[in-house]
């Protein structure tokens, strides 16, 4: 990073990539309208599975059916990433995914209460979902200078933290009010914002030595990274938090049974962890110009364990009964309970975010173009997969135990094992932002 300017002594998110990429604007702001239809989806298709089912291990399949397929097509996506021209891959996976998302609105409309259908046009927008990110994070260095490359991450996490604000919000209160169909109905519309930041693209090939999509290709993005240890051991401790803490699958017990408050609680909930990742990149001026990547990644993660295991302390207490029944209505939620807990997931939030800051930096900066669609094509399978692998992991071991039981242990292996990756990858430890090293 050559070009590495003078450290920035504001507190606020820098700025200048909108203003100095106009590009890089619209589709961030594109991407921020659209994003908040498909968190709204998302807790949508769990609360109409939940709601059919009864069944916390059902929602967790709806991650569970969704995770092979993602890596497949995220590794995929990769592929054509560094081949074709990366706007056009960006518009026909916007393309595949509106109408996913059209076709739950219009079995909602015509009132099909079966779960499979839910299971397969969930796959269908995780798969389309996975190729957009890839494509996306492979086309933002493109749009904006190396010393530009952690402010455009902060902003990504601004424009993440309001569509996880928002559309977890707007889902329970929706869902709660006027009902699924009218819910999947908002996100159509939404989504075609998405389209007005992709098509003002200019075209964006992959610059050096290309490989057309094949063994070939899936061969030199592994051989890329056995030569690059930083960016393994980012994968690994990404890996790490999100198998072992992710204790958003349970919020649909947790609001029906642990704290009450129905979709309310289980909106509140989401959106608080928007909040800790909208407000730790709104303030993400003096984090930005840290040099120790591999540090700030590690430190964050550990931090991301603490507030999980500490989640998990609340659904303990919550579960003894102690305070008194609880329901399904806003008004028979134990409100104190709701609040320590909306608390915690946007500490779970803020610390996410801050190391996917850096995580996202390091890969755009020590990954030349013509191998990043492949390598952002595995970052997208890990942190799209890992979550619901860990949803997975989570909702069965507490439909076998407790609901209070697996964040705890989750939050304690994320503090042991990412402090054992740190010791061990010392060049991690060392990884230097001003002079980034693969």
């Amino acid at each position: 990073m050559t070009d590495h300017p003078p450290e920035r002594r504001s507190a606020f998110v820098d700025l200048r990539p909108l203003r100095e990429s106009p590009a890089f604007a619209r589709l961030w702001i594109g991407t921020a309208i659209s994003a908040i239809g498909a968190q709204l989806t998302l807790v949508a298709i769990g609360l109409q599975v939940y709601d059919i089912t009864k069944s916390t291990f059902a929602v967790a399949l709806v991650s569970g059916f969704a995770l092979v397929p993602m890596i497949v097509f995220g590794i995929y996506a990769g592929l054509l990433n560094d081949y074709f021209n990366r706007r056009t891959v960006l518009i026909w996976s916007a393309s595949i995914a509106w109408a996913s998302s059209a076709a739950l609105a219009i079995l909602a409309w015509l009132e099909v209460d079966t779960v499979w259908p839910l299971y397969v046009l969930a796959v269908i927008g995780a798969v389309t979902a996975s190729t957009s990110a890839t494509t996306r994070f492979a086309i933002i260095p493109r749009l904006l200078p190396p010393h530009l490359l952690p402010a455009g991450s902060a902003l990504g996490g601004i424009s993440f933290g309001v569509a996880l604000t928002l559309g977890p919000a707007l889902a329970g209160v929706l869902v709660a009010v006027v009902g699924f169909s009218w819910t999947y109905t908002v996100d159509v519309v939404l989504f075609v914002a998405g389209f007005l930041g992709i098509v003002s693209l200019p075209g964006l090939r992959p610059e050096g030595q290309t490989t057309r999509p094949g063994w070939a290709s899936i061969k030199g993005g592994w051989d890329f990274l056995r030569t690059a240890p930083n960016i393994r051991a980012s994968f690994l401790v990404d890996i790490i938090a999100m198998t072992f803490g992710r204790p958003q699958v349970l919020f649909p017990a947790v609001g029906a049974l642990v704290i009450g408050g129905g979709p309310i609680t289980v909106g509140v909930l989401v959106a608080s962890g928007a909040i800790g990742v909208f407000l730790s990149s709104l303030f993400s001026g003096r984090v930005t110009g840290y040099r120790w990547h591999g540090v700030a990644i590690g430190w964050s993660i550990a931090v991301y364990g603490v507030f999980v295991a500490a989640m998990g302390g609340v659904f303990g207490i919550m579960s003894t009964n102690w305070f008194g029944p609880v329901g399904p209505d806003i008004a028979q939620a134990n409100i104190p309970a709701l609040v320590i807990a909306a608390v915690l997931s946007a500490g779970m939030g803020a610390s996410d975010n801050v190391s996917t800051i850096f995580r996202m930096t390091m890969m755009q900066s020590a990954v030349p173009d013509e191998m990043r669609g492949r390598i952002q094509g595995v970052f997208t399978v890990v942190v799209t997969g890992g979550p619901r692998l860990g949803e997975l992991l989570i909702g069965t071991l507490a439909g076998l135990t407790t609901l209070w039981l697996p964040p705890i242990l989750g939050g304690i292996a994320i503090i042991v094992l990412v402090s054992v990756v740190l010791r061990v990858q010392r060049s991690f430890r060392e990884y230097d932002a001003i002079n980034p090293r693969r």
